[in-house]
């Protein structure tokens, strides 16, 4: 395992040949940044600028990457652009959406399979936060099959909002939510809790979902109002009524502050004294499709990459006749980095029980 820091030393040059693995890298995105730029794989960047040729003494990108992470900020004149795309060109069949997501997840999970057990060549984005040149390929194979068949799309995905320094706002455009690999950490030591996230959202609100874990080979899937799947076949959360018998799963994320290591664990001590037992699996979309399928019984987490982690599983897990909330109580916020999700019977419980746990500062807090 080849483990290499971002850092904004050494030359374009120097940079650039260390990612000899990637065809095209675009200059905007190459000169790396200490704030998680990392490099980019894409022949068309996120920021929509043309890959750059030959001559990379020029970048053919207006827009470089800004130097805050984790913030959301509007591209007000993107956002009018993709709603004008989006009403000229009538609703989204959401059928074929659900194909083609199928498709570009089933691709990408090949090449998941394929590197599985390589050695990776690793970039740190945070301290514990790892990318790998397999997830920026996926997300590029996947974002060019999905604006192959959904030009008038809008696309948010973790790689390239971490390249661009935030996550653009959703808006009531038809947009694609893109983990190309969720459960990184996971990825790199060879743990199989390892998938692809693709969901669609219009008006805000996700339609279609598509989870893949390509080393199980299991495909959970759901289109809004059609119930969920996994391996074409319907999936339902478990009736358990009482917390004390419940399984919960959450993780410890990326954020190692003093406080915030002692909100995580307050919270852990709380949640394992009241149930029957706890797991950190490494995947928030994979637990949340282990809700809807009944491996789990309820599972949260506080402070996780972005909306991308949740699209895709928040939908399969509401379609499985569960139910979704802020793990402190109130409503579901799919841009908040907060999420709890159970069956009918336990959400409140839970909810009830974090409440009273320490919190953070430095974690993402409930929307007012």
């Amino acid at each position: 395992m080849h483990v290499r820091p971002l850092t904004a030393q050494g030359s374009r040059s120097s940079v650039l040949r260390q990612n000899s693995l990637l065809s095209q890298p675009c200059a905007c995105h190459s000169l790396l940044k200490v704030h998680r730029s990392f490099y980019c794989a894409r022949r068309v960047c996120s920021l929509g600028c043309e890959p750059c040729g030959p001559d990379l003494a020029t970048p053919t990108c207006s827009r470089p990457p800004q130097p805050t992470t984790g913030r959301r900020r509007p591209a007000v004149t993107a956002m009018a652009a993709a709603e004008a795309r989006s009403a000229a060109s009538g609703p989204v069949d959401l059928q074929q959406a659900l194909q083609v997501a199928t498709d570009a997840a089933r691709a990408a999970g090949a090449l998941i399979v394929k590197t599985f057990n390589e050695s990776k060549h690793v970039y740190h984005k945070g301290k514990v936060d790892l990318v790998t040149e397999t997830d920026q390929q996926c997300e590029a194979l996947i974002f060019k099959a999905l604006r192959s068949a959904f030009p008038e799309c809008s696309f948010i995905g973790e790689e390239g909002s971490a390249a661009q320094g935030y996550t653009s706002d959703l808006t009531d455009a038809p947009t694609w939510l893109v983990d190309p690999v969720d459960g990184t950490t996971n990825f790199v030591h060879r743990q199989p809790y390892v998938c692809v996230c693709i969901g669609l959202a219009v008006n805000k609100e996700v339609v279609v979902g598509v989870v893949l874990n390509p080393i199980s080979d299991e495909l959970f899937t759901a289109v809004r109002g059609g119930g969920a799947h996994r391996n074409g076949i319907p999936i339902h959360v478990t009736d358990t009524a009482e917390i004390g018998c419940a399984l919960i799963a959450t993780e410890v994320g990326v954020t190692r502050d003093v406080m915030t290591v002692a909100a995580l664990f307050d919270r852990i001590s709380r949640v394992a004294a009241a149930t029957r037992g706890i797991r950190c699996l490494g995947s928030c979309a994979l637990n949340l499709c282990g809700v809807a399928m009944g491996r789990l019984d309820a599972f949260y987490e506080i402070g996780f990459g972005g909306p991308w982690d949740v699209a895709a599983a928040a939908l399969i897990l509401e379609e499985a006749g569960g139910q979704l909330g802020d793990p402190a109580g109130g409503p579901f916020d799919i841009m908040g980095r907060r999420v709890l999700g159970a069956n009918g019977h336990l959400r409140d419980q839970l909810a009830q029980i974090i409440a009273q746990a320490q919190t953070s500062p430095a974690e993402p807090q409930p929307r007012a």
